[in-house]
């Protein structure tokens, strides 16, 4: 039995509707400056932490000890 012809358009436009409400919400997800901000977010949640602090310290002793130890090669 053949469909009716306003059947398939409403089928057509709802899928086209589905579609277009899928392709909006890959596009603000993908959005680089929300993607910006979300790295910017988590970077500095990260940096409150006690990890991230202890790895900040971690990270000026190693430039630190690296900087010395140029001077030091440098002066012999």
């Amino acid at each position: 039995m053949p469909r009716d012809p306003r059947q398939i358009q409403l089928e057509i436009d709802a899928a086209r509707e589905s579609l277009a409400a899928t392709l909006d919400q890959l596009v603000f997800r993908s959005s680089p400056q929300r993607l910006k901000a979300r790295g910017q977010a988590a970077v500095q949640n990260f940096l409150t932490t006690a990890a991230g602090k202890a790895t900040v310290g971690a990270l000026g002793l190693l430039v630190t000890l690296v900087v010395v130890q140029k001077v030091r090669n440098r002066n012999d």
